[in-house]
């Protein structure tokens, strides 16, 4: 798992480069952040998401693959035709 499942989440996320994601996002005693924005960039250890100006306070947020690997961040990537899909790590067998 480890290293190879941080690449593999920072591998599917290069391809949703510059797309509107929406984040849902844990941050303790059942607190719940959700916010919109666009895919901006992958660094080896982070990403960055660009939120969008009307709804946030703040420009960029940035969260770790490992994240997304332990659930406390979801990630749902808006495709061009409508269709929703949800970045997850999914070990294979």
């Amino acid at each position: 798992m480890g290293k190879n499942a941080l690449s593999e989440i920072k591998l599917k996320l290069d391809g949703y480069i510059g797309q509107k994601i929406h984040l849902k996002a844990n941050s303790g005693r059942r607190k719940t952040i959700e916010r919109t924005g666009i895919l901006e960039e992958t660094y080896p250890s982070v990403f960055i998401v660009k939120l969008d100006e009307d709804q946030h306070s703040f420009k960029r947020v940035s969260y770790s693959y490992a994240d997304i690997l332990t659930e406390s961040v979801e990630l749902t990537v808006f495709q061009p035709d409508n269709e929703q899909v949800q970045v997850k790590y999914i070990k294979a067998t």
